[in-house]
């Protein structure tokens, strides 16, 4: 059965990494049916909205959709696509798996972890106002129902992926009522799950854990800006953003994506990393129940960038985007 699937390529390299991931999606033999639209710098500067109704309708009637990198403006201009695109389909878990990849170039070797993050609230939700000139106010909103829920989703994820243990990520020792909330639900939810370890730690001590001791971690569980911040550093000990996917999952809508940046200084060039957004693909067409053709891209991409001479220039090859998807094509129809 054909699959329908809502694709947003994005800006910057976006369309370039999104051709090379319909490509090689289409290449393991995945019945799917693409619905292009339009999101961010062109939608806005076409229709004035960075996320058009259109989309977000597609989105709801296909519930699945495979997103390329978006430009944020800094510090001025459209508020951030991804968290509209987020609160808007209530994508209360943002989940980034972090594998080493055999070969590749990292800063360790044998981690195997998942970041899960809640998505919809927290300080990076960019609720703030100008209290009087010179004054700037930032809300950071946590509230018990969305703590309890993305507790319960990193341990049925751990539960479900036969992983041992669920640690949470805080700053409790100094935002005692804020953070303190996300413990207590953290703690009331690990009670339900006694076959998995659980744990906590302080985000600045965790972040020096991750740097020294990855391979003791298994599943983190963390509010909004610490999971944007600490995802994008475990990112960093298996090659980069590049290579690492990303899902934003709700409870009946699923948006798959590449974590890194629209990276417009190298547009149009031909020599962007589609990797993550590739293994992005092979996490929708699990999704989608399609094991064997998630698997058929999974190998290809594990031989290609075993290769020094088939990976991307980023990642230690001469590749270009175009010969780098030439050589996954070529490696899922050998078999």
């Amino acid at each position: 059965m054909t699959k329908k699937v809502t694709l947003i390529p994005g800006d910057g390299i976006g369309p370039e990494v999104t051709a090379a991931a319909v490509r090689v999606l289409e290449a393991s033999g995945a019945a799917l049916e693409w619905h292009e639209h339009i999101a961010g710098t062109e939608a806005f500067e076409r229709t004035g909205h960075p996320l058009p109704d259109e989309l977000l309708d597609s989105i709801r009637r296909h519930r699945v959709a495979l997103k390329g990198p978006v430009s944020t403006p800094v510090g001025q201009g459209f508020r951030s696509v991804n968290v509209q695109l987020r609160k808007a389909l209530d994508l209360f878990a943002n989940v980034r798996p972090v594998v080493t990849v055999p070969k590749l170039p990292a800063r360790f070797e044998n981690i195997d972890l998942v970041v899960v993050r809640e998505n919809t609230e927290g300080l990076y939700s960019g609720i703030e106002h100008v209290v009087v000139e010179g004054v700037v106010e930032s809300l950071k909103i946590i509230t018990e129902r969305a703590s309890t829920r993305i507790a319960r989703f990193a341990f049925e994820l751990a539960r479900t992926q036969g992983r041992k243990r669920v640690t949470a990520v805080h700053k409790a020792n100094i935002m005692k009522l804020a953070d303190g909330l996300f413990m207590e639900c953290f703690h009331r939810v690990a009670a339900d799950y006694p076959e998995i370890e659980s744990d906590d730690r302080i985000v600045d001590n965790m972040a020096m854990q991750l740097v020294v001791y990855p391979d003791r971690y298994d599943v983190l569980v963390l509010p909004n800006l610490y999971g944007d911040i600490l995802s994008d550093l475990c990112a960093g000990l298996v090659g980069g953003l590049g290579v690492v996917p990303g899902a934003n999952l709700g409870e009946e809508i699923a948006v798959f994506e590449a974590v890194h940046g629209s990276a417009p200084d190298i547009a149009g060039q031909n020599v962007a990393n589609p990797t993550a957004l590739i293994r992005s693909g092979v996490l929708l067409l699990r999704h989608l129940g399609l094991q064997e053709e998630a698997r058929r891209v999974h190998d290809a991409l594990q031989a290609a960038l075993a290769e020094p001479s088939e990976r991307t220039r980023d990642v230690g090859g001469t590749a270009s985007t175009t010969e780098f998807t030439d050589a996954l094509v070529r490696r899922i129809d050998a078999g």
